[in-house]
C-alpha cells in the first residue's frame, strides 16, 4: 500500500487584529472549496480554537454505493461498496494512506474533514430508503485532506499557519500576506420569494398523529418526525452564516464550501466525540421555548426539569446512547444526567454518556454504530428509521447527518447537522423535527419545530441587513 508522507511546515503569528470570519473571507477569495470551523464556547483555553481549512489535495466520496478516491498525486480509485468491502473499511484504508508527524498539540492539526449524511446509514445498517424520495443530489459521504490549516486561538490571540506538503516547499508566507491584506470581497444577501415547506401545518399534525399511534401500539417508544423548508435567495450565503452565528451561538459553528453546494449551521449537539480513546455522546432532548425574560426563563427551566413527557423522552435517548456505545466500548457511564442548558431561543435537557474505546474498534466504526443520533431518529432506532422513511415524503440527505473532523490519531469530533442550511442553486434547504411519544400533543410538537426554527428564520432576516 502506497503511503503519502507529508512534512508539516508551521508559522505562528499574533492574531489580535483578525477574527475567524475576517480571515475566512480573505482565504475563500483565493482558495475555493475552503471551510470554517468555530465554537461559541471560547470561555476556556481548551476550547478556544477556530479552524480555516483549504487546499484540499485528496478527497473521499461515496455516491450511491460507489466510492471515488482522489489521492494527493491525482491518482484516482473507484470501488463498489458491498458486504465484503464496507465503507468503513474503505475509510480506514484511506486514512492509513497518510503519514504525518505525530502532533502533541491540544488542537486539531491534521486528519480528514467532512460529513456523512443521514441517508448514508444505509451503508452501516440493514435498512433501505426509497430512492424516489431523493430530492438533493450530493455525496452521501465526503471527506477531504486539506494541505493548509489556519488555527486561530481566540483566547490567546494567536494564529498558527500550517502547510502539509510532500516536499520541502511551503506557502506560509503567501498565506500570511493574504491574512494581512486589506482586500476581501463582500456581497449582499437577499431572499427571493417566500419560504415553502413540504408539509403544511395540518399535514404535519396528521403526521404526528401517525407517530403517536405507532408509539401507543408499541412499535416504537419514540419517533422523530421532521419537516423541510426551502427559501430561494440571491447573493452571498456567507452573510447568512454570519447572522446565524450571531443570533444562535453554539458549540459547533461550521461553514463548508464544496463549490456546487454549501453546508453551514450552528449545531448545539455533538454526534460523537472521541478523545484519547474515550467516546462521548451528549443526548439533547426535551425542549422549551425561551421567553427572553431571565426570570420567566428560569421558571420555564424548572418546569422542564420536572416535565414527565420531556424527561421520559430524554431518558429513552440516554439509554439508546448507552446501548450504542456498548457495541464498541467498555465502562459505559452516564457522567451528566439531564442538565438544563440555555440556547438563544430554546431551553434543552442535556446529558453526557461516555465509554472507553475497545482496542480493536476504529473511530469510524464507532461513528457508524452510533449513527444517526437517537435524537434524530427515535427508539428503537432501526424501527424508527423504517417508519421515518415510510412517512416523510422526502429523504433527509444532509439533515440529521454528522459533520466534523477525525485526526490521524483516531480522535473524532462531529456535530449533528441540525439548525443548519444546505445551499444549492440559489436555494436554501433547512429542516427541523420533533420527538414524538405516546403522550405527545400534536400541536405542541408543531410548536416545537417552530421554536427550533426561530433562530434560522431570524438569521434569514438579519442576513439581508449585513
Amino acid at each position: 500500500m502506497e503511503v503519502y508522507k507529508f512534512k508539516t511546515h508551521r508559522k505562528k503569528i499574533i492574531a489580535d487584529l483578525i477574527t475567524p470570519v475576517s480571515v475566512y473571507q480573505k482565504i475563500r477569495d483565493n482558495f475555493p472549496n475552503s471551510i470554517l470551523l468555530e465554537s461559541s464556547d471560547y470561555g476556556a483555553n481548551d476550547n478556544s480554537y477556530a479552524y480555516i481549512c483549504f487546499n484540499p489535495t485528496s478527497t473521499f466520496k461515496l455516491n450511491k454505493n460507489t466510492v471515488e478516491i482522489i489521492y494527493p498525486d491525482n491518482h484516482t480509485e473507484t470501488s463498489q461498496i458491498n458486504k465484503s468491502n464496507s465503507v468503513i473499511n474503505q475509510l480506514n484504508l484511506y486514512k492509513g494512506k497518510f503519514q504525518l508527524q505525530k502532533s502533541e498539540s491540544k488542537f486539531f492539526e491534521n486528519g480528514v474533514i467532512g460529513y456523512m449524511n443521514y441517508d448514508s446509514v444505509q451503508c452501516f445498517e440493514n435498512i433501505e430508503f426509497d430512492s424516489n424520495k431523493n430530492e438533493i443530489s450530493i455525496p452521501d459521504v465526503f471527506y477531504s485532506f486539506y494541505s493548509n490549516i489556519i488555527i486561530i486561538n481566540v483566547f490567546n490571540n494567536e494564529a498558527i499557519l500550517l502547510h502539509h506538503s510532500l516536499d520541502k516547499k511551503n506557502n506560509l508566507d503567501t498565506i500570511e500576506d493574504c491574512i494581512r491584506s486589506n482586500k476581501s470581497s463582500k456581497y449582499n444577501f437577499e431572499k427571493s420569494g417566500k419560504i415553502s415547506s413540504n408539509l403544511n401545518d395540518q399535514e404535519y399534525i396528521d403526521l404526528v398523529k401517525k407517530g403517536i399511534k405507532h408509539c401507543k401500539r408499541g412499535d416504537v417508544f419514540q419517533i422523530v418526525l421532521s419537516r423541510r423548508f426551502k427559501q430561494s435567495f440571491e447573493g452571498d450565503e456567507f452573510n447568512l452564516y454570519r447572522a446565524l452565528r450571531s443570533i444562535n451561538p453554539s458549540p459547533y459553528l461550521f461553514y463548508f464550501d464544496y463549490g456546487g453546494y454549501k453546508i453551514f449551521g450552528s449545531s448545539p449537539e455533538a454526534q460523537l466525540v472521541i478523545k484519547n480513546n474515550k467516546a462521548e455522546i451528549h443526548p439533547i432532548a426535551g425542549t422549551f421555548l425561551r421567553t427572553g425574560n431571565d426570570l420567566k426563563d428560569s421558571i420555564e427551566a424548572e418546569k422542564l426539569a420536572v416535565d414527565q413527557k420531556e424527561n421520559s423522552e430524554h431518558m429513552m435517548l440516554v439509554d439508546l446512547a448507552r446501548n450504542d456505545l456498548s457495541r464498541n466500548g467498555n465502562n459505559v457511564t452516564v457522567e451528566k444526567d439531564r442538565e438544563i442548558q440555555f440556547y438563544s431561543h430554546v431551553i434543552h435537557l442535556v446529558s453526557k454518556v461516555t465509554a472507553t474505546k475497545k482496542n480493536n474498534s476504529s473511530s469510524f466504526q464507532i461513528a457508524a454504530d452510533t449513527f444517526p443520533a437517537g435524537t434524530l431518529s427515535g427508539a428503537p432506532k432501526h424501527k424508527a428509521m423504517q417508519l421515518i422513511s415510510k412517512y416523510e415524503n422526502c429523504n433527509r440527505s444532509f439533515y440529521g447527518g454528522a459533520i466534523g473532523f477525525m485526526d490521524f490519531e483516531d480522535n473524532f469530533n462531529h456535530a449533528i447537522i441540525i439548525r443548519s442550511f444546505l445551499s444549492m442553486n440559489h436555494e436554501l434547504v433547512f429542516q427541523a423535527g420533533a420527538g414524538i411519544v405516546s403522550k405527545s400533543d400534536p400541536k405542541s410538537e408543531l410548536q416545537e419545530i417552530n421554536n427550533k426554527l426561530g433562530a434560522l428564520n431570524k438569521a434569514l432576516d438579519l442576513a439581508e441587513k449585513i
